[in-house]
Parts: structure tokens; C-alpha cells; sequence
């Protein structure tokens, strides 16, 4: 029996001091972001083409339109922001930095109310110290997790080290894998541990040496380096970061191609940040 006061499991209720919380975050954040040379989009809850971002359809909530043609519930921005500013807009706009304030939805009943910016041609410096702006907006410095995801890829394309592997991150199966410098990879957790590179393989060094500048360009002081962190995000295929609070991911962004489109972008996550600010009181 369901009754007339409850929500569906994963829906969002906000009220009183929570509500007014959310209401801050958005405006001060979305005031930051305008001054920061941010323009506003708000993306249509209907979709075409979410499933080109989805390896496993499952999340999708799925309708259809008029023509019988299938349409999802927006289930994620960033392509959809992508492809509107870059094939609809084209040459209507000449921003290249877009900003958005709205919740995803997906299966069966998650919504998750999120503060975004993409940056077509950006930089993972520019949208990770954006990023790091907004949250000190808050009163907040969460640790930051740097990673590459092209680190984990090349490990299993010329290594053959396994994806499920690296994703379950089990530390004894990675150190026993048949290779010189993999202990020297499995340590490396501060910047100061990317001092010497020399005993990796040049493709492999290429990339700690993205990381390497990309901490120096940040100059963040609390910071992680994981550089076998793995998870399938969809379309990020280079640098990333994370911010996390405790247990809470506050953000996380990085660079990504979507549709042949190379661009760099981050997400607050204000259902955490606003639980972020209740727990301190504020």
C-alpha cells in the first residue's frame, strides 16, 4: 500500500532550511559562474539520444513522442549540452563556456539535482579550478582525486592488464602482475611521488607527466593521485578529478570527447553539497 504522503524511493523532498540551502548553492554558484563568463543553458527533459552516452541502458527511463520515435528522460547534461551548443545552436552562439542548473532523472526513481559546466576546446585546469571556486564558495575543501583514465586503458591494450581488475582495484593481483615498475605505479598517491618518472615506459609516462603539470597548474593542497583509478565513465577519456568529502563525492569533471567534440567539464553534486552544509550547521 502506498500512502498519500510518501515519494518514491530516491526522489528528491527538500523543505524549509534545506530548500533555502539548495537555493544558495544554485545562486551563488550560477551568479559565479555567469561572472566567470559562463552563459546559462537549460536542456530539454526529453531526449533523442541519451542512449549514445549509455553502455548499459538500464538507467534510461524510456517514452515515446508523438511520431511513436523513442525518447528518454534526460538521465545526463553534458551530451546533451554538447551536441545542442555544437549542432543545434552552431553559428547562433559564439560562447564556448555553458553552464547548467537542473536535476537527471533515471531508472527506477533517482533524481539527482546537479550544478554543471562544459567548456568546448577547455582545459582540465580551467574547469577542475572552477570547480574548486564553487566549493570554496561553500566553505568547503574536499580532497581532490586526480587520475587518467588512459593509464588504466593502456595497461590492458599493451599489458594486458584486466579493466575488472583495476576497477575492483585488487592491490595483490596488481602487484603480482610480471611487470618492473607496476609496484612503483600501485605507491604513487601524493604529488611528491611523481618527482621520478624514469622507471615507467614512455606511454605510460606521458601520462603521469599530464598529471604531474596539471597538479602543478592547480597548486590544490589537498590533494590524492590515483593513477589506476578505473570506472567507465562514458565519454572521459583523459585527465579527471573527483571531490570528495568524507564518504560524499561533492564534484567530479575532466576532459572527454563526445561526437568527435574534445572538451573539458565538471558537475557539483548539490544533493551532497546541500547535505554537506546541513551537517555543518549552516
Amino acid at each position: 500500500m502506498v500512502y498519500e504522503h510518501e515519494i518514491p524511493s530516491g526522489s528528491k523532498l527538500y523543505f524549509g532550511e534545506s530548500a533555502k540551502i539548495k537555493r544558495e548553492i544554485e545562486f551563488v554558484s550560477a551568479e559565479l559562474l555567469e561572472n566567470l563568463g559562463f552563459a546559462e543553458i537549460v536542456t530539454p527533459l526529453f531526449s533523442y539520444h541519451q542512449q549514445t552516452s549509455f553502455n548499459d541502458k538500464k538507467p534510461l527511463l524510456k517514452l515515446n513522442d508523438e511520431q511513436n520515435h523513442e525518447v528518454t528522460l534526460r538521465a545526463d547534461s553534458t551530451a546533451d549540452v554538447v551536441r545542442i551548443v555544437t549542432k543545434r545552436l552552431g553559428r547562433s552562439t559564439a560562447s564556448k563556456k555553458w553552464f547548467y542548473v537542473q536535476p537527471t532523472v533515471t531508472f527506477p526513481t533517482k533524481e539527482q539535482y546537479q550544478i554543471g559546466a562544459e567548456v568546448i576546446d577547455g582545459s582540465f585546469e580551467e574547469v577542475a579550478r572552477t570547480a574548486v571556486m564553487l566549493l570554496a564558495e561553500m566553505d568547503a575543501k574536499p580532497v581532490m582525486q586526480i587520475a587518467n583514465i588512459r593509464i588504466p586503458h593502456l595497461l590492458n591494450e599493451k599489458y594486458g592488464v584486466s579493466l575488472d581488475i583495476l576497477k575492483s582495484m585488487h592491490i595483490e593481483q596488481i602487484m603480482a602482475i610480471d611487470l618492473p615498475w607496476i609496484e612503483q605505479l600501485v605507491r604513487i598517491n601524493s604529488v611528491a611521488d611523481l618527482e621520478d618518472l624514469s622507471p615507467f615506459p614512455s606511454e605510460i609516462k606521458v601520462e603521469l607527466e599530464k598529471i604531474k603539470e596539471a597538479t602543478q597548474t592547480l597548486k590544490y593542497d589537498n590533494m590524492v593521485i590515483s593513477p589506476l583509478f578505473y570506472a567507465k565513465m562514458r565519454y572521459y577519456d583523459s585527465l579527471t578529478f573527483r571531490m570528495f568529502e568524507n564518504n560524499s563525492l561533492l564534484a567530479m569533471g575532466g576532459i572527454y570527447t563526445i561526437d568527435g567534440v574534445e572538451a573539458a567539464g565538471f558537475a557539483l553534486y548539490t544533493d551532497e553539497c546541500v547535505a554537506y552544509k546541513m551537517d555543518k550547521g549552516e
